[in-house]
């Protein structure tokens, strides 16, 4: 007996043992492979999102030329001419009433059905999500039917409606009908999300004295942030290009940009600045939008994702 074998110490590993442990090492054919298939990807990705990009940045180098430049030739010619470029044409959008009119309305009709529908849709979230009251399934499953309901078929009877009010033709019947038919999902997202919030934090919350609007406060809204954030960026987004509602229900006087740029098209060819313009101008204000709330939206995509 050796003195490791009587201290209790443990056997040497066998010759080959060791080897066998350790991760097997990667040729240089993987490792190339492995980085040309990442560079590969990288590649791929950039030129789809060229690719995407591209009418968007045709559209900002159109708006920059003169309408007997764009008529003659394509908007890629400025790129070897810069002496094209020039800001004539916003001046001229800027100085054109009508456009400019109806880009405030689009902001008057959008700011509102957008912080509507997320306050309301907030509240009756957390109703739906924890708050026990008589027939509460009940009702939510009514607020989830109505996501099948087409926008076309309220059309009419609520153009109606709004004619028996007096309020046809305003930018407020606009944000009413983008409000009413923004609510249904916007309530099925945030009751879903909040009801994934531990139930403790408000058990804790209530044992510590707190009613219902404080715990809405100080508990849920900041939690549900992320995805009170994405619904807002939907809604913005939904609201800002509508073209449809804001035909039936605005006048001329309430008529957002989508509109605006709807009439123009019937005159295309005399008028390519303006819409070149306005369109860019129209595209613009979501994108800033967007970008400004990236990081919230990338939250309340992922979340429940993982656990």
């Amino acid at each position: 007996m050796t003195a490791a074998t009587a201290h209790g110490a443990a056997d040497p590993i066998p010759p080959g043992r060791e080897a066998s442990t350790r991760p097997p090492r990667r040729g240089m054919a993987s490792r190339v492979q492995s980085a040309l298939g990442r560079g590969l990807v990288s590649v791929v990705l950039a030129a789809v999102a060229m690719f995407w990009l591209m009418p968007s940045f045709g559209l900002f180098i159109a708006s920059l030329r003169t309408p007997q430049q764009n008529n003659t030739s394509g908007w890629w010619t400025a790129l070897t001419q810069p002496a094209q470029l020039t800001l004539d044409n916003y001046q001229r959008l800027l100085s054109n009433e009508g456009m400019v009119n109806a880009f405030f309305n689009t902001v008057w009709i959008t700011v509102p059905a957008t912080l509507l529908v997320v306050v309301l849709a907030s509240l009756a979230a957390y109703a739906f999500a924890w708050i026990e009251f008589p027939g509460r399934d009940a009702l939510f499953i009514a607020v989830v039917a109505l996501l099948v309901v087409p926008v076309q078929v309220a059309l009419i009877p609520v153009a109606g409606l709004f004619g028996d009010l007096g309020i046809f033709g305003s930018r407020l019947s606009v944000i009413l009908f983008h409000v009413a038919f923004g609510l249904p999902f916007a309530v099925f997202l945030l009751r879903n999300f909040f009801a994934g919030i531990p139930k403790e934090l408000l058990e804790a919350a209530r044992m510590d004295g707190a009613g219902e609007w404080r715990i809405f406060r100080s508990v849920i809204l900041p939690l549900g942030l992320p995805a009170i954030a994405s619904l807002g960026i939907f809604q913005f987004l939904w609201v800002w290009n509508d073209m449809l509602v804001a035909l039936v229900f605005a006048d001329s006087r309430a008529a957002p940009l989508t509109v605006a740029l709807q009439s123009q098209a019937r005159q295309f060819g005399a008028n390519i600045d303006i819409l070149a313009t306005g369109a860019f101008l129209s595209l613009v204000v979501p994108l800033v939008v967007f970008f400004s709330f990236q990081k919230y939206f990338e939250q309340g995509v992922l979340a429940g994702s993982v656990k």
